[in-house]
């Protein structure tokens, strides 16, 4: 008879813990393969969940050896990601860790006549495609996040496309059209940064990071000369912006566009 109550006690408990989720394996005791030196912290079934207040967790920081020797498939040794933002939880960000962003730097050189207008290093100007943020008013990159299971490349285009051509209110042939033009621009990319992103949504639990390509127009003929900028999705303006070291962008933006300059041996 006690053995019954008990295993009907032991099936109740497991029900409960199934309907909830909770860590059974990965709970107690030592951290595998550490020798039983990394001890895990208590953690009651009660507590499991983030949503149970739990003042008094402090759990051990662990990371193995074999992981801080740095092999190509793990991340870098970076403490609490990025550091104290001040804030946990995911802000406005939806996934807990990186959020990936992509953002195409579209540049080409200044002109006045037929003449590429120089800067007072005497270096050319290059000018590129800028929006203005309908969120914070702040003018950036047009970029945006890369979609579940999309490639980069295409959303480097798509974000172009949505917040500087304003595609998501032109007709499916003039988007097509559009599209057509700029993918084989858009093939000829070079990678100026990938990483993390000075973004004011990040907090200690949810951050940004993106990976930034300069699209450049060497040809004064060329597409973007005669491209009609029209700001759209996110984006209340946009422009042509010449590059200096006086700009101001948003977020990590100034330094991918002070890269460009750089590569490109344009004035800064």
């Amino acid at each position: 008879m006690i053995a019954a109550r008990n295993i009907a006690a032991s099936s109740k408990s497991l029900s409960k813990l199934s309907s909830v989720r909770m860590h059974i394996k990965c709970r107690g005791g030592f951290y595998p393969r550490t020798d039983d030196k990394v001890p895990r912290a208590e953690v009651p079934d009660d507590k499991v969940e983030w949503s149970a207040p739990f003042p008094d967790y402090t759990p051990k920081q662990y990371t193995a050896p074999h992981i801080l020797a740095g092999p190509v498939y793990a991340d870098p040794d970076i403490g609490n990601m990025h550091g104290r933002t001040g804030i946990t939880g995911r802000g406005a960000l939806g996934r807990w860790g990186p959020n990936h962003a992509a953002d195409p730097i579209v540049t080409r050189w200044k002109i006045a006549g037929n003449l590429v207008v120089k800067g007072e290093t005497g270096k050319p100007i290059l000018q590129f495609v800028c929006i203005q943020r309908r969120d914070c008013g702040d003018w950036a990159i047009p970029g945006g996040m890369v979609d579940p299971g999309e490639q980069v490349s295409a959303t480097l285009l798509r974000e172009f496309l949505e917040e500087a051509l304003n595609s998501l209110e032109m007709t499916e042939d003039d988007k097509n059209r559009t599209e057509k033009k700029l993918k084989d621009f858009f093939k000829a990319g070079e990678e100026v940064y990938r990483g993390y992103v000075d973004d004011r949504r990040n907090t200690d639990n949810a951050w940004m990071e993106t990976v930034a390509y300069n699209f450049h127009e060497n040809d004064q003929g060329g597409l973007l000369y005669s491209l009609n900028l029209h700001a759209g999705d996110d984006a209340q303006a946009v422009k042509w912006q010449d590059i200096s070291s006086q700009i101001n962008l948003y977020a990590s933006h100034r330094d991918f566009i002070q890269k460009v300059a750089e590569n490109q041996n344009a004035h800064w």
